[in-house]
Formats: C-alpha cells, sequence, structure tokens
C-alpha cells in the first residue's frame, strides 16, 4: 500500500504539471511513464552490470552504450542514476535533447525496451518540474513490486475524464471480481484485444502470484508467465505506453503489449490462441463493412462494435478456452438479427455459463450505460445447461459521478473474508457475488425467480425464440397485496408508474441511440 506521504508527493506532482501547463490526465501519466521506462533502463543496466562482475564475465545485453559520443559527452550521463543529481537546467538539456533520442533510437531498432517509444518526446519545457518529478520517483522504492504496481495505479486513477476513442477505465474492483470468477491458471493464454491500460491483465497477474506461488519456482512456467502468457492489443500508442509500462511495474518483464486494430485485421495467425479472455471493449459505434475483418463478418454480419468483438473473442479462443466480457445491455436483448444470431451462436454452439448484470452507474464519471458481463466457454459443439444470473445492485460505490465509498476500505471489493451484515451487503454485492458463482452448479439451481441470483434452463431461453438474455426476461417480483383507503391514493400510484414507465423510455431511446 502507498504511504499517505508517497500519495502526497503524486498530488503535488499531479498539480505541478498542471501549472505547468500538461493539463491533460493521460498526457500527465505518458509524461511520467516515459521517466519511469528511463530509470527501469537503468535498472536493468545496472542488474546487468552486476552480474557481470560478480561473474567475472562480458555484460550479456548493454542497453547504455560504453565511452562517449561524436561530441565527446559520455554516454553515462543517460542513465538516471548520474542525471538525477545534477541542477535542473542541466537535467533538462540531457534529459530533453539526449535521453530521448536516445529511446526513440531503442524503438526504431526494434529493442523490446522501446517498442512503443519511437515517437517519445519530452512533454513539456519547465526544468524545475523535471526536477522535482525525477526526485519524487527516485525516492519511491522501486524494487517493492507492489508499491511500484500501487503508485501506477494510483495515477492512473487520476484520469477523471473519458480518454479518446471511447476509452474509459474499468473499475478496478469489477476488474478482481471478473479475475477472481474466471480463476487464471498458470497454464493460461490471456489476451485482452481492447487493453487501454492492461488492467484486466495486471490483476490477472498478481491473481496468479497470491494463488498460485508456486509456479514461480518452476523455471518453465516462470518464463511462460513473464514471457509468453500475457497478450494484450491497442490502436492508440499512448495505451500501449501506459499498458506497458503498468504490466512492467506489476512485475511482468516482457508481455506481448502490441498495435493491433482488433476489428480491422485479419486473425489467422492469432485464431485458438488464447485460453483465457478478459475485456470491456468499446461499443459506442459502428464500422463500415469494409474496414471489419472479413473472418469476423463470416461470424456475425454487423456493423455494431460491441457485437463484432463478441465475434472476435470467439475467433481468439482456443476451445476449452473461456471469457468474461463487459458488454452493453443492448447485447442481451437487441432485436436486430445480427444480435439474435449472435445469442443463439453463444447458447447453442458454445456454452454460456453467466450472465451478471451491473449496476447502471458503475462506470460513471465516464458512461452511464448500462452494462451486465457474459462468462462463456467456447466448444463449438454447444454445451449450456442452465445460465446463471446475477442482479448486482451495489458494488461499495455511489452510483452517481462521485463514486464515493460507501463502507469502510476493508469492507469493499471482495477481500472482506467476515460476513456482511444485510446492510452492508445492499452497499456491496461483490463478495456474494462470488460465493453464489462458486454455487452455480449446486445451491444456486434451486434459487426461486425472486432471489438477486438464479439460473434458468437452456431451452427456456431458446423458447423465447430471440435467446433473450436480459435479466428481467425470466425474474420474478414477489408482489405485495396493496389495499387504497381513497381514490386520491390510487391516482397517486397511478402517477408514480405513469413516471417510471416514462423515464426507463427515455433510458431505453438513449441506449438505442
Amino acid at each position: 500500500m502507498l504511504t499517505g506521504e508517497i500519495r502526497n508527493q503524486v498530488d503535488q506532482i499531479w498539480n505541478a504539471f498542471w501549472a505547468g501547463g500538461v493539463s491533460n490526465p493521460l498526457s500527465v501519466i505518458e509524461q511520467i511513464t516515459y521517466l519511469l521506462f528511463i530509470k527501469r533502463l537503468d535498472d536493468l543496466h545496472t542488474l546487468e552490470e552486476n552480474k557481470a562482475a560478480n561473474l567475472g564475465i562480458p555484460m550479456e545485453r548493454r542497453i547504455f552504450p560504453d565511452g562517449n559520443d561524436e561530441l565527446g559527452r559520455s554516454y553515462s550521463n543517460l542513465r538516471w542514476s548520474r542525471f538525477k543529481n545534477f541542477e535542473a537546467r542541466e537535467m533538462m538539456d540531457v534529459v530533453a535533447e539526449r535521453v530521448f533520442p536516445f529511446l526513440r533510437q531503442l524503438g526504431e531498432e526494434g529493442s523490446s525496451y522501446g517498442e512503443h517509444m519511437k515517437d517519445a518526446r519530452l512533454g513539456f519545457s519547465n526544468a524545475a518540474l523535471l526536477a522535482k518529478t525525477v526526485d519524487m520517483l527516485d525516492k519511491i522504492p522501486m524494487d517493492d513490486r507492489d508499491t511500484k504496481g500501487d503508485l501506477y495505479e494510483y495515477m492512473l486513477g487520476k484520469i477523471a475524464s473519458a480518454g479518446t476513442n471511447g476509452q474509459f477505465r474499468t473499475p478496478r474492483h469489477i476488474i478482481q471480481l471478473m479475475v477472481e470468477m474466471t480463476q487464471p491458471t498458470p497454464e493460461d493464454v490471456i489476451c485482452d484485444p481492447a487493453a487501454g491500460t492492461c488492467g484486466f491483465l495486471v490483476a490477472a497477474g498478481e491473481y496468479l502470484r497470491d494463488n498460485h506461488p508456486q509456479l514461480f519456482r518452476d523455471e518453465k512456467l516462470r518464463k511462460h508467465f513473464h514471457e509468453q502468457m500475457f497478450h494484450a492489443f491497442d490502436f492508440d500508442p499512448t495505451m500501449l505506453r501506459i499498458g506497458s509500462m503498468n504490466m512492467t511495474l506489476h512485475g511482468v518483464d516482457n508481455p506481448d503489449v502490441s498495435y493491433r486494430d482488433s476489428l480491422a485485421e485479419e486473425h489467422g495467425k492469432d485464431a485458438g490462441k488464447y485460453s483465457l479472455i478478459l475485456a470491456n471493449p468499446p461499443f459506442a459505434g459502428s464500422l463500415d463493412y469494409d474496414a471489419t475483418a472479413k473472418d469476423l463478418q463470416q461470424i456475425v454480419k454487423t456493423k455494431k462494435t460491441e457485437l463484432l468483438f463478441l465475434a472476435l473473442f470467439l475467433r481468439l479462443l482456443k476451445t476449452g478456452g473461456r471469457a468474461a466480457v463487459v458488454v452493453p445491455d443492448g447485447v442481451l436483448f437487441g432485436s436486430s438479427k445480427a444480435h439474435q444470431e449472435l445469442r443463439k451462436l453463444l447458447v447453442e454452439k458454445h456454452k454460456l455459463e453467466g450472465v451478471l448484470k451491473l449496476p447502471s452507474g458503475v462506470f460513471r464519471p465516464y458512461a452511464g450505460v448500462s452494462t451486465a458481463v457474459l462468462f462463456f466457454t467456447k466448444t463449438g459443439v454447444g454445451g449450456t445447461d442452465q445460465v446463471w444470473f446475477y442482479d448486482m445492485q451495489a458494488d461499495g460505490y455511489s452510483l452517481d459521478d462521485k463514486r464515493n465509498a460507501l463502507l469502510p476500505a476493508e469492507k469493499l471489493g471482495l477481500k472482506f473474508t467476515g460476513l456482511l451484515s444485510a446492510e452492508e451487503h445492499a452497499k456491496n454485492n461483490l463478495p456474494d457475488v462470488l460465493k453464489r458463482w462458486i454455487e452455480r452448479e449446486g445451491k444456486e439451481r434451486e434459487k426461486p425467480r425472486t432471489a438477486q441470483s438464479f439460473t434458468v434452463p437452456k431451452d427456456e431461453i431458446a423458447s423465447t425464440g430471440t435467446y433473450d438474455l436480459s435479466l428481467n426476461r425470466y425474474k420474478e417480483v414477489e408482489h405485495e397485496e396493496i389495499t387504497y383507503e381513497k381514490p386520491s391514493d390510487i391516482i397517486r400510484e397511478l402517477r408514480a408508474l405513469e413516471k417510471e414507465a416514462s423515464e426507463g423510455l427515455i433510458k431505453l431511446e438513449a441506449m438505442l441511440g
């Protein structure tokens, strides 16, 4: 956990960036990412130096050249451990005029270190701000993976508005819930084709560290974890840089974080490659048929990005591979032919396991859209039996733009090991979601449709004709007998119902565009 002192330092740096004219939150994080990357390069170089010195052998991989450049300037001054001691103006000259060109050179050479640094630029000219930021970052104990990861997560949490291309952060506790429900294993090959800051992959890595620590004692599994397990795609270079650094600071040495327009490119080389997909893809638009990968159109003929991403996941998963994916409510009950065909495909050709209905404010302040999480396994031969539904009402935070915590920190998320009272459960459903999910093939099948969770047989879903997956289609409501003493009571009740129906219609029209 970050100390209050470190949080205060981050806040001061953040305010200094804003005062210095860097007002876009993504730009601030991007600039700090560059500096963290520069520090990481020096740390790696130092490790190699120490290894070579201890073993009496030449360095295997030298990041910074030896000697001087053509102007007689020492290459060693490019290293964090050297320039951090320079006076502010001299530090600015070295970092802006020499270190950043060096970063770009690494990227152009295709180095794994510099893959996302081809267009790296120092985005401000305030020498005092640079010196202050370098000093703050240097004081963070970067040998502590938890501290590094928490530092970065804290900074990412400061993104308070939606980014470009419909990007917004999935709340960390929702990510952790989805990871816990899919239970990654040390053998998994995990992919997020709309990765953003790589939050899902980071959470999967942390889950494995907590639940399968023995994998790091097995050379083959350890190598798999660092080099073959994690795959992230995005078409925003800024997101790729931030996501790559997020993975690095959380202790994954060499993840595959790659530029890719997942819906536009053919997926022949990746088809059937992944055993677990965790994603919250953008779902606010439509694409031209000509701009969409032909192999996805063969699965579902549509322009809707949310349907195309589901088709993509089915394409990328290996047989037996599973997925947890955030979708807008329209995917559950949309009436178009493409919507119905895709739902039928999930139910009849694969194994649809669960539909977790999320509270409508869970993505505020970025968006107020109603969403759900689909859990399914790719089989190609069916397998859907009973589909588990859960009506999640609360996630521990207020469902307005402020998203204030409703419970003490120890009772938020999934970490609380005791029992939440009925009042506390009404504010945080997450522990209950996980508990009931684990029991979905047992006790949950006996639950009445009036309960917060229940299961629905596949045949009943198919009998709707449209393969409707909206929870309200199957949920039953317990009705109380109401008596009215006078006509005005009836009129008041009818007006309340009329208002509720009108508001619901407005929300539906907004959702359908």
